[in-house]
């Protein structure tokens, strides 16, 4: 297909632009490699091919080295320069992320939520935006298509990255459920120092052709005729079949890897990559279309003195102020009272797993962007603890879905499903779990809000099934709250009751802000001795229950004669705590706090009851050593020094590496009511 020359004229002009900032960049590199670029020199012609050709309406997921791309759909060079050079002003992140790291929420370009450094992280969110496309489409009454074409997804890799786990992950459910996205792979040959012959077994394309449903197509990504025709081709049949497409463009890495590793230090194929240059190819392609070289010169003198006067400029812009460091961590949310009938007259005593269920029933009634997805959930099972029981029944399979074992998938596509608008609801079968996912969970899911400088914070929720509940194992009793406590820009709830679970669910789904409920699986159907407090009447569908209010949940009067003791805790901790107080017949000497969330966590609950008390028993069910307690008993010592009688003190689980299976010594690793009984008493005797 003939190019128009008003097409040609534009992929010029972005070409030279690209190579002209990179060249300036080595002009002043001391200058502008105070922070650490990547740039698309070599890349340019299979950049520009694509992002010309995308719409307001499109996502794209750029990586590192894209700055052709951006420059294609309409960003300017000094918008990028002021990025470069981590200014107050940059338009994607106010300084806190490197240079073409986008996050773009413009309405007249394609939108670009945040993503990490996209070495293959990235095609995980960006597949979870097309897999929101695909659910918006199924429910059409609902989600109606405002404009002509249908969206499409782009996620931009490098050969390298296609190697990871991740990215295996996202081709898999694009090609199970036919989603509109294309994945363009550039393929240069090199991760940094390695090369393809010794990373990778066979290329992008030959790799895709292995998940059926996911067509794949080779180019020469340095040919603009080859690279813009097939592209067109491509994406106007994901625009209209709505399946996806692989096209992986063999392109040359022209300059370093990034400013911090320079080509010549390891690089012994620069003749040949400047062999296959795109600029004299496209400069060529230009003349043989009756482009004149005066005018080519003259385009290429006009945007040299644009980029200098950009550089001049950018260099000369506000630095971030130290007081913007602390914005944009979380959306506002306007949840902050508790509302509604927590507990109705006449309502109908039910167990824990029952509150969930009902609270994600009643928001799925009512809101037609919300969906819960995860393992077995679906249909057939309703969850391993029937927590999702007769929800696909209810609201259909296109609603209630299982996915694959892809931890990394469930926890990563919900970036992409908020980024549309949805509300996913998103489930880790158990805690021990969760470790594939984290890397989503810390790099994609809690850093969007604050690295894209609010422009796209990640409204999710994920629960997880957590803690010992008899005899599970190894692989079925961990607690991990320590290690997703140390993941900010997360909320997360680990409630002790089913009233509360359902009033945490309901606050966390009108949250903006990524959430993360722990519920324990001991707690689910107060099975486990000792825990029927777990039980609750039903709250009203309008219950809600703000995070970051505790609950002093026994309460007692300040004593000046005798030893108090309060004792912070949460999850199965708040049911030794209370057994253990009642057995021993001192629930006028024991108030006992309910933690409900640990962030925000109610600092002010806290300090206000161990002041009082005198004294203080943290209880939790992880080990007691490195974790969230320990850090909350030292924060609890420094601020309430001078009102203790004793040291704070902790009760947690053995620091072993697992829960053994055996119920002996299962009950040896993990608290119990008799061991806090046991501490209570040496705290209150110190």
């Amino acid at each position: 297909m003939n190019i128009s020359k008003d097409i040609l004229k534009k992929a010029f002009k972005n070409l030279v632009t690209a190579k002209a900032m990179t060249e300036i960049y080595e002009e002043n590199f001391k200058i502008v490699s105070k922070y650490v670029h990547a740039t698309s020199r070599g890349h340019e012609v299979i950049q520009a091919a694509v992002g010309m050709q995308l719409l307001p309406q499109d996502y794209a997921f750029p990586y590192y080295r894209d700055d052709s791309m951006l420059l294609a759909i309409g960003m300017k060079p000094y918008e990028l320069m002021l990025q470069v050079l981590a200014k107050r002003d940059d338009p994607f992140s106010g300084g806190r992320t490197y240079y073409s790291h986008p996050s773009l929420r413009d309405d007249d370009k394609p939108k670009i939520p945040h993503q990490s450094s996209a070495t293959g992280m990235q095609a995980i969110p960006a597949t979870g935006v097309a897999m929101g496309f695909w659910y918006k489409e199924s429910f059409k009454a609902e989600f109606k298509n405002e404009t002509s074409e249908s969206p499409i997804v782009v996620c931009s890799l490098g050969d390298a990255s296609v190697t990871e786990g991740e990215v295996a992950e996202a081709f898999q459910m694009a090609a199970l459920k036919q989603l509109p996205i294309l994945y363009l792979v550039q393929d240069n040959g090199w991760d940094i120092s390695a090369n393809a012959a010794e990373t990778r077994a066979q290329n992008a394309a030959e790799y895709a052709k292995g998940f059926h449903g996911l067509e794949a197509i080779s180019i020469d990504g340095t040919d603009f005729e080859e690279s813009y025709n097939t592209i067109q081709d491509v994406i106007s049949k994901i625009r209209e079949e709505r399946r996806p497409f692989l096209v992986h463009a063999k392109v040359p890495l022209l300059n370093h890897h990034t400013s911090g590793v320079r080509m010549e230090f390891y690089r012994d194929d620069l003749e040949e990559a400047r062999s296959r240059d795109p600029y004299p190819k496209l400069k060529k392609l230009l003349l043989e279309n009756d482009f004149s070289e005066k005018e080519l010169q003259e385009i290429e003198i006009e945007i040299k003195t644009e980029i200098e006067k950009s550089l001049e400029k950018a260099l000369k812009a506000e630095d971030p102020k130290p007081e913007d460091l602390f914005t944009h961590d979380f959306a506002p949310t306007t949840i902050t009272e508790e509302i509604g009938e927590r507990s109705p007259i006449g309502g109908e005593k039910v167990v824990m797993v029952d509150c969930a269920l009902f609270a994600i029933e009643e928001l799925m009634a009512k809101h037609p962007e919300c969906l819960l997805y995860g393992q077995d959930v679906g249909g057939r099972l309703g969850g391993v603890f029937r927590e999702a029981a007769t929800l696909a029944q209810k609201f259909g399979d296109n609603r209630v879905f299982n996915t694959p074992i892809q931890e990394a998938f469930i926890v990563g596509s919900t970036v992409g499903m908020s980024a549309v608008g949805l509300k996913p609801i998103v489930e880790v079968q158990f805690a021990d779990y969760i470790w594939p996912g984290l890397n989503q969970l810390f790099t994609e899911v809690s850093r969007s809000c604050y690295l894209s400088n609010g422009k796209w914070p990640v409204s999710m929720i994920l629960r997880v099934p957590i803690g010992a509940y008899g005899s599970g194992g190894p692989y079925h009793s961990s607690s991990v709250e320590s290690v997703v406590t140390n993941i900010r820009g997360l909320k997360i709830a680990y409630p002790s009751n089913g009233a509360d679970l359902k009033g945490l669910l309901k606050a966390a789904y009108y949250d903006p802000n990524p959430v993360v409920i722990f519920e324990h699986k001991g707690l689910y159907w107060s099975k486990v001795k000792g825990t029927k407090g777990a039980t609750s009447l039903m709250p009203s569908e309008d219950y809600i229950l703000p995070f970051g209010k505790a609950w002093v949940l026994q309460e007692i009067w300040k004593q000046e004669e005798e030893e108090t003791l309060s004792i912070i805790t949460y999850g199965m901790g708040v049911h030794w705590a209370m057994n253990a107080s009642e057995e021993l017949g001192m629930q006028d000497k024991i108030e006992v706090v309910d933690l409900r969330t640990l962030h925000p966590l109610d600092y002010d609950t806290v300090f206000k009851s161990v002041k009082k008390c005198g004294k203080c028993l943290v209880v939790t069910e992880e080990p007691s050593e490195n974790g969230f307690s320990r850090g909350l008993q030292g924060r609890i010592q420094e601020e309430c020094f001078q009102q203790l009688d004793a040291p704070v003190m902790l009760i947690g689980s053995e620091n072993m590496p697992a829960i053994p299976l055996n119920s002996t010594l299962e009950e040896t690793m993990i608290p119990s009511t008799e061991k806090v009984k046991q501490k209570i008493l040496e705290v209150l005797n110190y």
